[in-house]
């Protein structure tokens, strides 16, 4: 039965989710002009989808206290290689077009650099990317779940790295390399420009991890943990909103690189979120669009190096932030059925099981009869 298993469907089906939307997300950013994206109900809509990064990152903590590789070293391991997986994601996001001689000319200009153009490609690669903030956080939760054993706990260290996050930003020294960890740790803009900051960002992952701990004490029971999530949800919500919307300037400044407040205004949506999910899937019984977004669940991590390179080096072809939303609409159609092409291509050179070898019959030839 589901409440007996550590794994939870809604979670493998929002993190599915998760990866056909940032093919929409990025695929408008990339190529819709400045009116399609903010102008046109279409384009705005996806532009609102883009702030759902706290919903991946929650569930994130959930299944990270739930894994079955529980070992410190385990999570020291795969914190190091997201982080260098984000670097050669970049590299090939950037670099590649620009070595072949693909690269569009107004894409650099966006950033109003005064550096040489090879030095601004350097910071391009060292831009902090989600792929980064999830491998640096491991570094950091691998410790908390070995060595902290009260969810409550937990959930403190949650918000104390919330707290703590805007008083750190800015903090620099003298030496690049260092620089650019404090960047990737605490946004200093030196010498690249980070999307998700460890701080805050990490404390959605710790927030999941104690949803993580307080499933496993319910032992595994998914209907409890999620009415427990609506209950902290709305508690969330109450105590982010007046922070959010009456000291914005300290508590939100922008979405990726928000305060406390912020932090808890999300969480708390994002918990409400998920309960709504869980309510609309719980009992259904799986189907072929189901078994599509667990496999991209089960691929996450490659499914968004493959879908960012192949968007990026698309604009040497279809040009940078230049269409209507009806052109971008195609390209969002056309990425969905090239990333999943690729992804399959990988499957069959690793020799794993391809989403297109599930069957659509049952196993057993006489139910058919």
């Amino acid at each position: 039965m589901e409440q007996q298993s550590k794994r939870i469907l809604t979670l493998d089906l929002i993190k599915g989710m998760s990866v056909i939307g940032m093919i929409i997300i990025h695929t408008l950013l990339i190529y819709a002009n400045v009116k399609s994206q903010s102008e046109t109900a279409i384009g705005s809509f996806i532009v609102f989808l883009g702030r759902g990064t706290s919903i991946f990152l929650i569930c994130m903590g959930i299944t990270f206290m739930t894994s079955s590789h529980q070992s410190l070293t385990s999570s020291l391991k795969r914190g190091f290689l997201l982080v260098f997986a984000g670097l050669f994601m970049n590299f090939m996001k950037f670099m590649i077009p620009v070595i072949f001689g693909f690269a569009p000319d107004n894409f650099i200009q966006k950033y109003g650099w005064d550096a040489p153009i090879e030095q601004q490609y350097v910071y391009l690669v060292l831009l902090g990317d989600i792929l980064q903030l999830a491998g640096m956080s491991l570094l950091f939760v691998g410790f908390i779940r070995k060595y902290v054993t009260n969810k409550y706990g937990i959930l403190a260290i949650g918000l104390i790295v919330a707290l703590v996050s805007r008083e750190m930003s800015g903090i620099t020294v003298d030496y690049p390399v260092i620089n650019y960890i404090l960047d990737l740790l605490f946004n200093t803009n030196y010498p690249a420009y980070v999307y998700f900051p460890v701080f805050p960002w990490m404390s959605f992952i710790i927030i999941g991890m104690f949803f993580g701990k307080w499933f496993m004490e319910l032992n595994y029971n998914s209907s409890k943990l999620f009415r427990n999530m609506l209950y902290t949800g709305l508690v969330f919500v109450a105590l982010g909103a007046p922070l959010v919307f009456i000291y914005s300037d300290y508590n939100y400044n922008g979405f990726y690189h928000m305060g406390p407040g912020g932090v808890i205004y999300f969480a708390g949506w994002t918990m409400i979120f998920l309960w709504i999910i869980f309510r609309l899937t719980s009992g259904s019984k799986e189907n072929g669009w189901m078994r599509l977004l667990k496999y991209c669940s089960r691929n996450l991590t490659s499914m968004y190096m493959i879908q960012w390179i192949l968007i990026s080096w698309g604009k040497g072809i279809f040009g940078y932030r230049q269409h209507s939303i009806g052109y971008v609409l195609l390209l969002i159609v056309f990425y969905i059925f090239l990333t999943f092409a690729v992804q399959m291509l990988v499957d069959l050179i690793r020799k794993k099981k391809p989403f297109i070898s599930f069957r659509p019959f049952p196993a057993d030839k006489t139910a058919l009869k």
